[in-house]
């Protein structure tokens, strides 16, 4: 199968690149080079995945882009940057290429690099506790959404499981719980801190978290698919990393085969979720197919 085209949402990445751009510090005459880590990180090219979906499922819930939802979308992307920095240093995966660019620990230096994704991640929750146009009520419960998705019940969870199975056997049931909080969780939030924000019903809620819990979980598998299938010019990153490291993997699992018939089954759950939406989740429709048959 051909990789997908991304759909066409380039009005909201272009929307968030200049949202990120805006929230971004100016650097300390004295220090000046965190702001630069942190402006390197952000700004270093990415999908936009997140913040996609975040546009995506307003629109799904008829709700046009706006200034709350700018906060959420660049808060999402502030955390998934702080953790890409974090996933890179040699005290976890050790990798000296993100996106195709040295990593920020090699690109600036470890103790910089750190305070960067420090920073960063201090920025997003500062970025929902002052969203404007949502009530207290709505801010708060977008921090609460926020911190479970970036700590120890979501994204740092997972990567501490992952540290630990290197090397080690993981059934398929564990595989994905890693999965679900390392990758899973930021996609889950994106979309239920959108519906939050505009106040979604909880029959919309529900539809809207089924399709992100299988859409995470898609994400990964089609990330281990890339790791075997694509090269090192195409991901951005070293091709093979995972295998060698001897992390368990879907691939490693299930087979190359497998793994593609287990991203189409996820893809195939998380459309049929989006069902009682209609018409208006069609980008969000469009972003779950890119996800699995995307080529970086």
């Amino acid at each position: 199968m051909s990789p997908a085209s991304p759909p066409d949402t380039g009005h909201w990445q272009a929307r968030i690149e200049r949202i990120l751009k805006d929230v971004l510090p100016e650097p300390d005459p004295q220090q000046p080079a965190l702001a630069q880590a942190m402006a390197y990180s952000l700004s270093n090219g990415g999908k936009r995945i997140r913040p996609t979906l975040v546009y995506a499922s307003a629109a799904a819930l008829g709700q046009a882009p706006g200034p709350a939802l700018d906060s959420v979308a660049a808060s999402l992307e502030c955390i998934h940057a702080y953790s890409l920095i974090h996933d890179d240093l040699p005290a976890m995966d050790d990798d000296d290429l993100r996106r195709g660019q040295p990593s920020c620990h090699i690109a600036f230096d470890e103790a910089t690099a750190i305070l960067a994704g420090d920073a960063l991640q201090a920025l997003a929750f500062e970025l929902v506790a002052d969203a404007p146009e949502l009530s207290a009520e709505q801010r708060i419960g977008l921090v609460r959404a926020l911190a479970r998705a970036a700590g120890a019940q979501g994204m740092v969870l997972g990567q501490a499981i992952d540290l630990g199975a290197v090397a080690q056997e993981l059934d398929l049931a564990n595989l994905e719980r890693m999965h679900q909080h390392k990758t899973g969780a930021l996609i889950r939030a994106s979309v239920s801190m959108a519906a939050l924000a505009c106040s979604a019903g909880p029959e919309q809620h529900a539809s809207l978290d089924q399709f992100a819990l299988c859409t995470g979980l898609a994400f990964q598998v089609q990330d281990d698919i890339l790791d075997v299938t694509a090269d090192t010019a195409t991901l951005g990153k070293r091709q093979g990393a995972d295998s060698a490291r001897h992390k368990p993997t879907y691939v490693s699992l299930l087979g190359l085969e497998g793994a593609r018939s287990k991203a189409e089954e996820l893809l195939a759950k998380s459309l049929a979720a989006l069902d009682p939406l209609g018409a208006d989740a069609d980008p969000l429709r469009a972003l779950a197919r890119y996800i699995v048959h995307r080529g970086h």
